[in-house]
Formats: C-alpha cells, structure tokens, sequence
C-alpha cells in the first residue's frame, strides 16, 4: 500500500477528476491524502478523500469564494491576469505548508496538477516521486500546438509556429509572478531556476484525461505522457434531480461550470434562443441566481442549482456550455454534441478542439447574439455530422480508458519508479 498525496488548484474542475483516479487508487488499497486550503475541507472529505490544510497561517477563510465572485465577473484576459495575484498565494501557501504537511502524513507519492507547478518543487525538494495530471487542456508548450488560451485552431506552418512562441512567451510574461514565488523558494532550497511554468521534466509520467483523439496533433509526445479519457467514477456525493419533471421532448443541458455561473446575462441569452423550440432547456447555476432572476428567464426552462451532470446529459441531444473541458468530456462521453461559449482560461482552445474535432459550433462570448446562439443550436440539433463526430469521440473515449487506465498507468510507475526519468519536453 502506498501513501499518495493530492496538489492540485483549489478549483472544483480539478479536484473532481482528481478526486475520483483517488477513489480508484483507495479501491485497490492505497491511501489518499488531498493537500489543501481550508475552504475545501467539507469538499475532500466529500469526495471520499483524506484531507490536510495547509496555509493555516497565511490563507484568509473565505478567499477561494470572494475570488470565483470577482472572476465571474470578468472574462478573457481580464479574468486571467485576475487570477494570476491568487495562484500566486496558493503556490506561495504550496512552497511554505505543503514539505512540513507531506512529512507530517508520510505521503510516499504524490500527484501533482499540470496546473499546480508549485507541487512539482516540492516533490524536488523531499526526493519524492510525482505524476503531472492534466486536468485543464494538456499544455504541450510545442510550437506547433497554439496555447490553450488562444482561440486558434492548429497550422503546421512557420508563421503559427511563430504566433504559437509569441503567445507563449506571454504567457510566461503574464505569469512571472507564480513563477517568482517558486524560484525564490528553489533558491531557498538550492534548487536551480525554473524558466518556465507548465512544464513538468522530472514527472515520472504526464497522464491527460483528454482523449487523444480531443486534441491537436502533436509530434513530440514523450513516452511518459497517456491520453486515458475522462477521469470519473461515481462520487459519494448525492444530488439529487427532479427527473419526473422532464417531459420527454429532446433535452437541451446548460451549465457555465463552477466559476463562470455568475454570468446571468448568459443564462438569459441561453434560455432566449432556445424560447420556442421543440425541446427541453436544463440549466444548472449552482446557488448563483434566486428566485426572481430565475422566474425572469424567457420560456419555461427547468433550472436547478445542481445537476447529477453525467446522468442528466446521457439523456440530453445537446450540451450549452461555457467550453469547460469537464462539461464538454462528459457531453463526449454520451456521443452529445456541443455549442460552447468560451469565456476565458483554457475555454478558447477547448473551442478550438470542438471546431477540430466537429462535434459542435463554437461562439466567442463577445460576439454573441441571440439570434447567432439560436441558429448554433438549430444547426447542431439538426446536423448529422455532429452528433456523428460526437458519437466517435464517444467511441475514442470508450477505449481511451478513463480512470482505471490512469490507476494502472499510477501502479505501473510505482513499480518501476527506480527506473531512469526522462524530461517529458523540450519546451519551447
């Protein structure tokens, strides 16, 4: 039995997925151990995991809320230069809590966030065996593979390799302050310099929950890195859904995930274009609308707070999103085709991918209208090549593997971890 260790932001969207490869590693015997800020504590132990605070000392209760408030209110780059100030606290809180909390539990292993590089020095520093799981959109920080903030779909020419470094030299510009925090503890800790964020080179192995066939094409995959497909098991979190209440008709799924909820305005837009068609429109805000805002949407939609998201779209013809990769995986998963509306983060370039890919349309938050979300919906309802390109995908995810395959991909390197460790990449 091995003692793993969780790091990962203090977002549901990771969490989740990382949550459940935790459930399947505890069936097999192992124990588990999520590394966290307080305001999660109900939440991981929710999960079925073990949890342990870290930044008791320095962490203000309440942060994780006020934050998701102000980035609901922002989006693109706003939102992402926002967010920046705080995962440069929580690295901050990783590099000061996270040596003492490992020593303290006698975690063996850990798994480490693609986002969370700040778990990756620590893992340095203790001499402790790490997996880098991507539970955002994979960052393969090749020059033919554009950001996953971009919008762009991929070329395999020199001009978007060009506009690809550019990009991610900004990128880098815009995270300076994270990457200052971890270097000035790697200097601490007479560790060398990183250069950059996101990429994890001494990961005994890099495990996406994309499935390959979700992504661009990329010719310098390393050996260690796996495409397993969606990370999901069932939660031992209840919730509960009024199923006697749909009507039968094809059902219409919307969610904005878990940050991008706030965004009211969306909702009514979404409930406008789909006001007289023949189907069912479900939306889930998650506690982020009250009764008069709810009773202000256009057309009879069936709202609730919560939804049990993978047993409602396997029922749906359509998923409304944000671009959210966890929404877009399960909507794959169930062969249902998309219309996303990036916001910000990784939600452009999960656009691009459903544009790739051909399971859906895709419309940029800025140009919205009502009328162009309506003509998405009514092109995808009635378009066969969606719901066929969904229906593959749904196939790739099947033999993908899913979060047993990323358990045996966890076991197996436990075993060889006295093997030697290759750099996952050359960077760019």
């Amino acid at each position: 039995m091995t003692h793993f260790g969780i790091i990962c932001p203090p977002f549901p969207g990771h969490l989740n997925p990382l949550a459940a490869l935790g459930r399947e590693l505890k069936s097999r015997g192992h124990r588990v151990t999520c590394l966290q800020i307080g305001d999660l504590e109900l939440k991981v132990w929710s999960e079925g995991l073990s949890f342990y605070p870290i930044g008791s000392s320095s962490y203000q209760p309440g942060s994780l809320a006020e934050t998701f408030k102000q980035i609901g209110k922002l989006s693109g780059l706003e939102a992402l230069h926002y967010s920046v100030s705080f995962c440069q606290k929580v690295a901050q809180i990783i590099c000061e809590d996270a040596p003492s909390a490992i020593e303290a539990t006698g975690i063996e292993f850990l798994l480490v966030d693609q986002l969370e590089p700040a778990g990756e020095t620590v893992a340095e520093l203790l001499g402790i065996p790490f997996i880098s799981i991507c539970c955002a959109q994979v960052i393969h920080r090749t020059a033919d593979i554009p950001p996953f903030f971009t919008p762009w779909s991929y070329q395999n020419s020199g001009w978007a390799h060009l506009r690809n470094r550019v990009a991610y030299y900004l990128l880098d510009r815009g995270c300076q302050p994270i990457l200052q925090v971890i270097n000035q503890y790697r200097q601490q800790w007479k560790l060398p310099a990183c250069r950059h964020l996101y990429v994890p080179s001494r990961a005994l192995a890099q495990i996406s929950q994309q499935p390959a066939a979700f992504d661009f094409p990329c010719a310098e995959l390393p050996q260690q890195f796996h495409y397993v497909g969606p990370l999901r098991n069932p939660s031992p979190q209840i919730v509960s859904f009024p199923f006697e209440q749909l009507t039968g008709q094809p059902l219409i799924y919307a969610s904005l995930g878990s940050v991008q909820n706030t965004k009211h305005n969306l909702f009514r837009d979404i409930a406008a274009a789909c006001q007289g068609l023949d189907a069912q429109l479900v939306i889930t805000h998650g506690r982020s609308m009250d009764t008069e805002g709810i009773e202000q949407l256009p057309g009879s939609p069936l709202v609730v707070e919560y939804a049990p998201q993978l047993e409602v779209i396997s029922k749906a013809g359509l998923t409304i999103t944000h671009g959210g990769l966890n929404t877009v995986l399960d909507s794959l998963t169930y062969g249902v085709p998309l219309v996303a509306i990036p916001i910000t983060y990784e939600q452009p370039g999960t656009g691009a991918r459903i544009r790739w890919t051909g399971t859906g349309e895709v419309l940029p938050v800025s140009a919205l209208s009502i009328p162009r979300l309506q003509a998405a919906i009514q092109r995808v309802l009635t378009g066969d090549s969606y719901l066929r390109s969904a229906k593959r995908l749904k196939q790739e995810i099947h033999e993908a593997g899913g979060v047993n395959q990323a358990a045996n991909i966890v076991e197996q390197v436990l075993n060889a971890q006295d093997s030697a460790v290759l750099p996952l990449t050359s960077g760019v």
